[in-house]
């Protein structure tokens, strides 16, 4: 099952949550064992990849319940990753996938990752006075969705929050744009559609909120997810730039769960993964790992009262019919 725990190097839960959610993808790990190893210690040392790879076969091959990831803890501090510290589960993905898509050498293989991980988005910015319109197409590795409105109410659950971050906003007053056809400030409004979805899609809930005295503060209210998301049943006709054939793929099963517990300053991260080989749910808390139930899972959407409660920040979704 490769159902391997990872001992707390201090500090570094969060880090090793991650690497579960990378090394229990089969997907990712198919696209790691094809890497080119570097000729000398020095650059294997230094190699992000290749190092994961080396903690990929430990796991596997190792007879103990956990392994310690300290040289690969040692490749990404001479990269720059702090380490001993508080991270956030997002940015830490970030800086894990950007170091991993750096050090690789094959163009194949920068390929694969990005198609097994990269959302592509069509951003539309349209002046409400003419014709005139500005469209963007970018990339993302997270869908971050806000889990609040413009109001600040609570969206109430994930489907929610997606068609939020999809729905057009206006741009009025001291928010208007220049118009270059009508020459002035003008009303615009902005829309995002989705273009392309991942293999592998990660979705980033935005629980941490900045307050005015630049404090920032979890919000931990209840916020249930699915285990089956089908976005083409989610998002309106408007909300999509894409054909019948890329939104028949649009059907995806949860395969991981990165949790928070406790508050923004203090805090402990696990992961719940279902494996890929057995469809059986795990909890990986470091060192400790055990076999759970989905009702197990779901204890992760959160609780008004329970403010150091475990909630659900990064959700990570499969394909279920891959193109």
């Amino acid at each position: 099952t490769g159902a391997i725990g990872l001992y707390n190097l201090g500090q570094s839960c969060c880090l090793n949550s991650l690497l579960q959610v990378f090394l229990m993808n089969i997907h990712f790990t198919g696209i790691l064992r094809r890497i080119t190893v570097p000729p000398c210690a020095v650059q294997r040392r230094r190699n992000v990849p290749y190092q994961m790879l080396r903690l990929l076969e430990e796991m596997q091959c190792g007879k103990c319940k956990a392994v310690r990831p300290i040289e690969l803890a040692c490749c990404l501090s001479a990269h720059r990753v702090d380490l001993f510290v508080q991270h956030d589960a997002a940015q830490l993905f970030l800086q894990l996938w950007n170091l991993i898509k750096k050090q690789m050498k094959k163009l194949e293989l920068i390929e694969d990752l990005s198609d097994l991980y990269t959302v592509c988005i069509q951003e539309h910015l349209a002046c409400q006075n003419c014709s005139f319109e500005t469209i963007n197409n970018s990339i993302m590795l997270t869908l971050p969705l806000p889990v609040l409105d413009s109001n600040f109410h609570r969206l109430k659950t994930l489907e929610d929050c997606l068609k939020y971050f999809f729905y057009p906003e206006e741009l009025t007053g001291q928010n208007m744009c220049f118009c270059q056809l009508c020459g002035r400030k003008t009303p615009f409004v902005q829309s995002t559609k989705l273009v392309h979805l991942p293999q592998t899609l990660t979705i980033h809930l935005k629980r941490f909120c900045f307050e005015k005295s630049s404090n920032t503060h979890k919000l931990s209210h209840y916020l249930p997810f699915p285990q089956d998301l089908d976005f083409s049943a989610v998002l309106t006709e408007n909300q999509c730039q894409a054909d019948d054939k890329e939104k028949a793929s649009w059907q995806y099963g949860l395969f991981a769960v990165v949790a928070h517990s406790g508050s923004t300053s203090r805090g402990h991260y696990c992961a719940y993964i279902r494996s890929l080989t057995e469809w059986k749910w795990y909890c990986f808390n470091d060192s400790e790992v055990c076999q759970v139930s989905w009702d197990d899972v779901k204890c992760t959407y959160g609780h008004s009262n329970l403010h150091w409660g475990e909630t659900a920040y990064l959700l990570i979704y499969m394909k279920k019919h891959p193109q």
